[in-house]
């Protein structure tokens, strides 16, 4: 079970989370985030993040040039584009970093996935290789962070896990609820930032340490 810690702002939190073993560490560069991250401890927190672990840019509605020089700055593995960004925008990032992987995020509700459907074949037709479709809840206004659960019992139903790119579960996850949402959804991965918060922004280490025992767990 592949488990991202996101959201994280300062490098004695990230030298904590790092020591507990996730697969990747979120750094959010929306401005209008409570977990936003300066670009320069960014790259001070993905210095100390070992190699098997992904350092991974979250961005939202951010221009090309923009996304392309943080993930150089600060030593990104993975980019995750979490705002309206189309099927183009893309096919450019993948053009302009062959070796960064992409995950998209999608954010969903009772109304079903047939966007998304579409969408990942406008990537297929541009060729767009993603890493994973992580799937949100939708909160109209609201790019994530928000606490809500995604409808696990909807994804079961309707993600197409043959054809379509590995499924990573957020939105509301948190050590309580996330065997239930393993369970559900069988996805690859799953992702967490407000879940694993004793205030907003702020990372609690021993909410952190039960999410990924509890992942763990769940895929054993």
């Amino acid at each position: 079970m592949w488990v991202k810690i996101c959201g994280i702002r300062d490098v004695a939190t990230a030298e904590q989370i790092v020591s507990s073993r996730p697969d990747a560490v979120g750094l959010n560069f929306f401005a209008k985030s409570p977990r936003c991250v300066d670009r320069k401890v960014a790259a001070e927190i993905s210095a100390i993040v070992p190699s098997e672990i992904e350092s991974v840019g979250l961005f939202v509605n951010h221009e090309l040039s923009d996304v392309l020089d943080t993930a150089q700055q600060c030593g990104l593995t993975m980019i995750q584009l979490h705002g309206d960004e189309p099927p183009e925008f893309l096919a450019e990032l993948q053009a302009g970093s062959a070796d960064i992987r992409i995950l998209r995020a999608f954010r969903v509700d009772d109304r079903g996935l047939s966007d998304v459907a579409e969408y990942l074949s406008e990537c297929r037709q541009l060729g767009v290789c993603l890493a994973g479709c992580l799937i949100d809840s939708r909160v109209d206004g609201e790019y994530g962070g928000t606490g809500i659960t995604a409808p696990w019992d909807l994804l079961a139903d309707q993600y197409d896990v043959a054809r379509w790119p590995r499924l990573i579960v957020a939105g509301g996850l948190h050590p309580g609820n996330l065997a239930d949402a393993i369970r559900i959804t069988r996805p690859f991965g799953v992702d967490v930032a407000s879940g694993v918060e004793s205030q907003r922004g702020v990372k609690d280490l021993t909410l952190v340490r039960e999410f990924i025992q509890v992942a763990r767990q769940a895929e054993q």
